[in-house]
């Protein structure tokens, strides 16, 4: 009964929390603190405020850390699931109706104009990660790193992920 709690603790604000983890946080102290009284006020402030010092999604950590704190690790990995279920569900659904439809020329003309949209802000991206290691490593790092990868991932046909792990390990090791 403990995993449907904690299932229905973090599923209901997902739904209802529109806006992402900070929409959600006053949603699950609710569930947390005043419905089923499995942390202070204070407690509930302590773990907020370790989730916002980590990297990744709020929302998430709070769930595992909370679930692992009411029911071990199975509690935690029923409260990261029922954090992202509703948007997995939301996404199973849209993808369903995408490919019911991919044939109408509704649906073509959109992801046709999706496409360009997608490119540039992939585009943006890349450009605000060239300068951040170009201000951070300096030119010549840079270069080496963009020439490398492109060599192992294009030319050789390596993995990105290894290449990431890689760049990782130089970086951590070299720089």
């Amino acid at each position: 009964m403990i995993f449907w709690k904690i299932f229905l603790a973090f599923f209901i604000p997902g739904i209802l929390g529109y806006g992402g983890g900070p929409a959600s946080i006053p949603l699950v102290e609710n569930e947390v603190v005043q419905r089923y009284g499995w942390m202070s006020v204070q407690e509930f402030s302590e773990v907020l405020a370790l989730s916002n010092s980590l990297p990744g999604p709020i929302a998430t950590k709070m769930a595992g850390y909370i679930g692992y704190e009411t029911a071990g690790i199975p509690g935690a990995v029923t409260g990261v699931f029922a954090t992202v279920a509703p948007s997995l569900i939301l996404m199973i659904v849209l993808v369903g109706i995408l490919f019911k439809y991919k044939e109408s020329p509704k649906i073509k003309r959109m992801t046709l104009y999706v496409r360009p949209v997608i490119a540039v802000l992939l585009g943006v991206m890349a450009l605000q990660f060239f300068v951040e290691s170009y201000q951070g490593i300096g030119w010549l790092q840079t270069a080496l790193l963009i020439g490398v990868s492109y060599l192992l991932m294009e030319r050789i046909n390596i993995h990105p992920a290894f290449v990431i792990a890689g760049a990782l390990l130089y970086g951590g090791f070299l720089l």
